[in-house]
């Protein structure tokens, strides 16, 4: 007999992570869904316009090639890049629709991305196997039981010299709160504001954190960048 949700015995950790989930409004694939299906709304990042940082990278030769990975990748803008600029990309998203969109604005490419409908922790790519990891937008949303997790998929996936980028908010753009108002009110109020110092507390047992400043806001309208949003290079500790 299958139990109803308030019925469920809390027995492991994961019983307890997979309840605090269930308190929280719900943020899964269907709601993004409806979000990306007006695709004419003024939403800054549904530009077809690359991350600041992301172009920056390969313009000084700090990223060189090889493979990559878009975690939350929307309608591939970032994707799409990288694959034209010698990088065999992934781009991944929990949203069939952006998945759809993503692969429309692909159609013509002369070198071709591959999309997934999926989320980080069910993608099934191989240990090490990313030079690069780009996280543009998704960090902010993560729920702070699950953050661990998170940051170990990725650290799994990347090459012993391999970059990871995240991109977030900060206080002023996301939601002011600490990871245990979150639990107070249920909710992730639209997503995380972070501090540096909140950063590099969550960030650092994990990665090596080579730079972090505030995104820039060039002038060209063919790059994406705004200057309430943190950008954060990172390698991998070593011996993880």
């Amino acid at each position: 007999m299958t139990m109803e949700p308030e019925e469920k015995i809390i027995v492991t950790t994961d019983d307890v992570l997979d309840m605090l989930d269930d308190l929280f409004e719900r943020r899964d694939g269907q709601w993004w869904d409806g979000f990306y299906a007006d695709r004419e709304k003024p939403v800054p990042f549904f530009r077809s316009a690359p991350d600041e940082p992301l172009v920056s990278g390969i313009a000084s030769g700090q990223l060189e090639g090889g493979r990559a990975l878009d975690i939350g990748c929307g309608n591939g803008r970032n994707t799409r890049y990288l694959a034209e600029h010698g990088y065999e990309a992934v781009g991944i998203d929990i949203s069939g629709e952006s998945i759809r969109w993503a692969g429309e604005l692909c159609a013509g490419c002369a070198v071709q991305p591959a999309f997934h409908c999926c989320s980080l922790q069910e993608y099934g790519g191989a240990p090490g196997s990313f030079d690069l990891i780009v996280d543009s937008g998704c960090f902010h949303h993560i729920k702070p039981h699950r953050r661990q997790q998170y940051l170990e998929k990725i650290q799994s996936l990347l090459r012993e010299d391999g970059w990871y980028l995240m991109t977030c908010m900060d206080l002023e753009a996301g939601a002011a709160i600490s990871d245990y108002d979150a639990y107070r009110d249920f909710s992730m109020h639209g997503g995380m504001g972070f501090s540096e110092e909140k950063l590099r507390r969550v960030l650092s047992p994990f990665f090596q954190i080579e730079q972090l400043g505030k995104m820039q806001a060039p002038s060209d309208p063919d790059i994406f960048g705004m200057p309430f949003l943190w950008a954060v290079w990172m390698t991998k500790r070593r011996g993880q």
